[in-house]
């Protein structure tokens, strides 16, 4: 009985394979980490867009009082898919604090609206 040796003549021993798993799962993991990054990104956006809006619409209100700029800034604000974290004001201008929460990490955003001068 012959036994055929499935040895290359010059000693190989499927290390490609395993360079190849190694490259495959080098790959793989940038792209993981690139995504989280995608993440972290977009509820950061998301933070600033939820606290613009929110100083817009309770700036707009500002001469009713802090209540009721808050108020509005918090509608805004949730619907935006956000959490407001502070609102006051600071003369006619209102200043919002917010934070979006994502699967990386909470995001926050702050934002300043007020009266053109």
């Amino acid at each position: 009985m012959t036994v055929l040796s499935r040895r290359s003549p010059d000693g190989d021993r499927g290390s490609a394979t395993i360079w190849a798993m190694t490259v495959g799962l080098v790959i793989v993991l940038f792209a993981v980490a690139m995504a989280q990054v995608g993440v972290a990104i977009t509820a950061r956006r998301g933070a600033q867009v939820a606290a613009d809006l929110g100083a817009l619409a309770g700036a707009a209100r500002a001469l009713e009082g802090s209540a009721v700029a808050c108020g509005r800034a918090r509608e805004y604000v949730v619907a935006n898919g956000a959490e407001l974290r502070e609102c006051r004001l600071d003369g006619l201008d209102l200043i919002v604090t917010v934070a979006v929460v994502s699967r990386v990490g909470t995001a926050t955003a702050a934002a300043r609206a007020g009266p053109v001068d």
